[in-house]
């Protein structure tokens, strides 16, 4: 009588495994398992043959070495088209395996939990499971290697369908997602250990990066319709982005979560009630007061034409008198640590509007991450510009001395201007955006801009730019429209030029010695 085939269940997500099972045993399959899974399995009514039984070996050194034995992997790797392995085979009795159902100890879930031993971490390195995914994999001709219980239903039905066989073309695809599997694992075992080790502090960023990313969800198109697009999130690096919730509105497009990113990190940047209008990545407008609904005002106020269609962002829990402020303005998406219940009720009536909890501690989280700028063929990568100013850090070097009030909107601009694209210049007031100049190609232009967008609010209102200005023009326009105090870099060979032209108009001028450029 013909022997039956054998299928090696190893698994840690257990999913949909009963019922996989059964199906391989009404194909004929014998199966094979592990300590953990063969109790799991035979509490699913389901015959199996434990790894000892093929070894002739126990379990050993606390169940680190189970599967480690050649009648194991004999098995797996054997080339069924050579005679030399079937040979090997027949010579130390060892039964050929056709399919290898396998994923890890759960090492991630394991070292994202809020608290775990390192102890716990090295005992949920997998070491078999990866060397029976791989040794599958690799003699992917002869065998099935399933990693995926995504995968259970569509094996089974290709496997009726064909006679207890699946295709090569389906055998190389499974492959391809069993290295892919033991990729992200080692990556982020990877990542565990590099968090751990105090390296030496050297010049430069490091030889080799890592780079994994898994999706969350596919998007309906990317920047514009005809471009594909997904959302992915970057393994091992905890971000608000990747971390909020729907709870409200149409799916989230490619352009609504590069804005909720954008708007996110100016109120985030701000330990005061914060709120922030963007459009195209750009504010808008951002205002600071004592309430998010006050705060609110102030920002829509500085450019109510630009604000429909927006996206908005509060570092505050949006309450009934915010959404009572904004009336009707249509805006894309709102995103927020939380919602209270009578702004939900309110807002849930807007069918399209996009409500996002980002979290109750996503405000003071901090991102540790890396910023990635995508070239053709390569990553400029650099740290993020998380810089902040304190006072300690500023140097007045006109004759005028800046007020306390000129000091707090210098501030308050300082921190909106590093979120506006280069050349980047902002006019602010009483913490509110007046006008705000972006992407221009020459700084003059970006002033001329954010003047005209505060139109007649200018006066008394202080302006800041994320760079040196290259020349005094920009200080003669600033003063013709009545800006009192200007925050900027410093250090360009004109230097002098910048300072006299600021003592010739009485203006307080400060330079910060630090550069937020935003390409």
């Amino acid at each position: 009588m013909k022997q039956n085939k054998l299928a090696l269940i190893s698994v840690s997500d257990k999913t949909d495994l009963v019922p996989f099972a059964k199906g391989l045993k009404r194909l004929r399959y014998d199966i094979v398992s592990t300590g953990g899974t063969a109790e799991f399995l035979r509490k699913g009514k389901i015959k199996v043959i434990e790894v000892p039984e093929l070894t002739g070996y126990p379990k050993m050194l606390e169940g680190r070495v189970k599967s480690l034995h050649p009648a194991i992997f004999g098995g797996i790797l054997a080339d069924r088209s050579k005679k030399s392995h079937l040979k090997d085979l027949k010579t130390f009795k060892i039964r050929p395996i056709d399919i290898v159902v396998c994923n890890l100890y759960p090492f991630e879930q394991v070292v994202s939990r809020p608290k775990f031993s390192h102890d716990e971490a090295i005992e949920n390195i997998d070491i078999g499971g990866p060397s029976m995914v791989r040794a599958a994999a690799k003699n992917y001709k002869d065998v099935a290697i399933i990693v995926d219980p995504a995968d259970y239903e569509t094996i089974l039905k290709e496997l009726r369908r064909k006679g207890g066989k699946l295709s090569k073309e389906t055998k190389e695809l499974l492959a391809s997602k069993a290295f892919s599997h033991t990729k992200k694992y080692d990556s982020r075992i990877s990542l565990y250990f590099k968090g751990r080790v105090k390296q030496e502090e050297k010049p430069g960023m490091a030889k080799e990066i890592d780079l994994f990313l898994e999706k969350m969800q596919d998007l309906r198109y990317g920047e514009n319709p005809h471009q594909k697009a997904a959302f992915y999130k970057e393994l091992g690096v905890q971000g608000d982005i990747t971390q909020m919730k729907q709870l409200h509105g149409k799916e989230l497009s490619f352009n609504n979560i590069y804005d909720i990113d954008s708007a996110w990190s100016i109120v985030k940047y701000f330990a005061l009630p914060t709120v922030a209008i963007i459009k195209h990545a750009n504010p808008c407008g951002v205002g600071q007061a004592d309430k998010v609904a006050h705060a609110f005002k102030k920002a829509f106020a500085s450019d109510p034409v630009s604000a429909y269609g927006s996206v908005i962002a509060v570092n505050r829990i949006v309450d009934e008198e915010m959404v009572l402020a904004m009336g009707s303005l249509f805006v894309e998406a709102i995103a927020a640590p939380e919602f209270d219940k009578a702004a939900l009720k309110i807002l849930k009536k807007r069918q399209n509007i996009r409500l996002i909890e980002m979290g109750k501690n996503a405000v003071s989280s901090q991102w540790k991450g890396l910023d990635y700028k995508r070239v053709r063929g390569g990553f400029l990568i650099q740290d993020p510009d998380m810089l902040e100013l304190n006072l300690s850090d500023i140097k007045v070097v006109s004759k005028k001395q800046p007020s306390v009030a000129e000091l707090e909107d210098m501030f308050f601009a300082w921190g909106v201007v590093k979120f506006v694209k280069s050349n980047a210049i902002v006019v602010a007031k009483g913490r509110q955006t007046l006008g705000i100049g972006a992407g221009q190609m020459s700084r003059v232009d970006s002033v001329d801009i954010a003047l005209k967008k505060a139109g007649t609010l200018t006066k008394g209102a202080v302006l800041a730019s994320d760079a040196f200005f290259p020349f005094r023009d920009s200080i003669d326009i600033a003063a013709k429209a009545g800006i009192s105090a200007v925050m900027e870099t410093g250090g360009s060979i004109r230097d002098a030029e910048v300072i006299q032209a600021a003592n010739e108009h009485n203006i307080a001028l400060v330079f910060t010695g630090r550069r937020h450029f935003r390409h």
